[in-house]
């Protein structure tokens, strides 16, 4: 985890767990599997990247991480915090009491600003009458295609103050987005070797979608061999609108 990051729209990660596993195909060039074999080849102990046999695509090793519930009471400063950027807090083997234990947290540290984001929509919705959801908690559902776009209505039955799409990295139109109750949607294009191309059209689409529905916008990046490859450039300006502070 770090104090500072260097995703666009974010300030901080911190990840009470890590490990995740294959869902859909916007995981198969998955950045954190990669950071996780450079950390493993380091010498961490945290990462064991086998795969999980269970599942049918790649994956690292679920892990709990207890000790590091305390490290957001370390910053004193407000700073808006991505939690489990290596991993995923709705996966089904985080145990419900554990995520209960993320979210007291994030109640217990209002000065925060705190961003989740799961695939795991299903789970996210079939749980979350039964957690207390704090105000400082901004909730996300990853949307890399038009298959995905079920996941947007599971979002919408979870009450959370801030609710957010990440389109990224966005394989195809999304055709039939729709956002009523959605406050924020990210797009961006897939970095890295092997990285799958972005259609401009795939994010004005996006961009005009929101535009309509009055939903903040942020274009994350083009993609390329790596993260600034291509830019942030869409005609003509970058795209790095955020949810308006009442909406929080």
């Amino acid at each position: 985890m770090s104090d500072r990051s260097a995703i666009e729209w974010t300030e901080a990660t911190w990840n009470p767990t890590t490990g995740c596993d294959r869902v859909s195909e916007g995981c198969d060039n998955c950045y954190a599997l990669t950071l996780a074999k450079r950390l493993k080849a380091m010498g961490s102990p945290k990462y064991q990247t086998d795969g999980d046999p269970r599942t049918s695509g790649p994956g690292f090793g679920l892990t709990l991480h207890p000790d590091a519930l305390r490290v957001p009471y370390g910053w004193k400063s407000p700073r808006t915090v991505f939690v489990n950027s290596m991993s995923d807090l709705f996966h089904a083997r985080v145990p419900l009491d554990y995520v209960r234990r993320v979210f007291e947290v994030m109640a217990d540290t209002p000065q925060h600003t705190y961003q989740v984001l799961t695939k795991r929509a299903r789970r996210l919705r079939q749980v979350a009458g039964r957690l207390e959801w704090p105000d400082n908690l901004w909730m996300g559902v990853s949307v890399e295609s038009a298959k995905e776009l079920p996941r947007v209505d599971d979002l919408r039955q979870v009450p959370t103050a801030v609710r957010f799409l990440s389109c990224e990295p966005l394989l195809g139109p999304l055709d039939g987005l729709e956002l009523s109750g959605i406050d924020w949607v990210i797009a961006g294009g897939e970095s890295g070797r092997g990285h799958r191309p972005l259609d401009e059209a795939w994010v004005a689409q996006i961009r005009d979608v929101c535009q309509r529905a009055g939903v903040a916008f942020f274009f994350k990046q083009w993609g390329g061999r790596t993260p600034k490859a291509g830019g942030r450039e869409l005609d003509g300006r970058t795209w790095d609108e955020m949810p308006q502070p009442a909406a929080v």
